[in-house]
């Protein structure tokens, strides 16, 4: 159950990079780096030294990267506003902190960040999850006009059957993580 806005109403990369410049989320920000550790911390029950991940959409103050890296784990920053470089093949582990709404096309998102991922790899997910219909009216989240595509658990668990993913850990609310299992896409 996934609910997109239409296309006709997705902002331009000016006005994306414009709002994104408006966010405080630096290392320096504690606040911030409270809110990455909620999906750190069950990430790091799934990934070791060695291994190398993206920050995949890490805007324009990368600071989850910086969070792993004291870990002793490899992760690269990618965003393709801000750090659009180059991807490497694969990875290990993909972060998608406060991502998943701005996917305009989250069916071809997802297969790319598929590919991108080793089989047995994780991919750890933040985008607040809607329970009603209803709650549209009233939700906070759908008042950011960078946020146009809003999950149901239940989307995450057609991701898990349609992309080979099996969901690892979830809170119900905001974090998920996945392990890719096959490579379907």
């Amino acid at each position: 159950m996934l609910i997109s806005v239409d296309s006709r109403y997705f902002l331009s990369v000016d006005d994306e990079r414009a709002r994104y410049e408006t966010h405080n989320n630096t290392i320096e920000n504690e606040g911030y780096v409270t809110f990455l550790n909620r999906i750190i911390k069950p990430m790091l029950e799934f990934i070791t030294p060695g291994m190398i991940g993206v920050d995949y959409g890490c805007g324009p103050g990368p600071t989850l990267s910086q969070l792993v890296r004291r870990a002793g784990i490899e992760c690269d920053d990618y965003d393709p506003i801000f750090y659009p470089g180059q991807l490497r093949t694969q990875y290990d582990f993909i972060f998608c902190t406060e991502t998943f709404e701005h996917f305009f096309y989250p069916k071809q998102e997802i297969e790319k960040i598929s590919t991108l991922l080793v089989p047995g790899g994780f991919l750890g997910v933040m985008t607040e999850l809607w329970g009603s219909v209803k709650q549209f009216e009233t939700w906070y989240y759908t008042r950011d006009p960078t946020h146009v595509s809003f999950y149901h658990r239940d989307t995450f668990d057609y991701i898990c059957q349609t992309a080979g993913f099996v969901k690892r850990y979830s809170d119900d609310k905001r974090v998920i993580v996945l392990e890719k299992v096959i490579d379907k896409i």
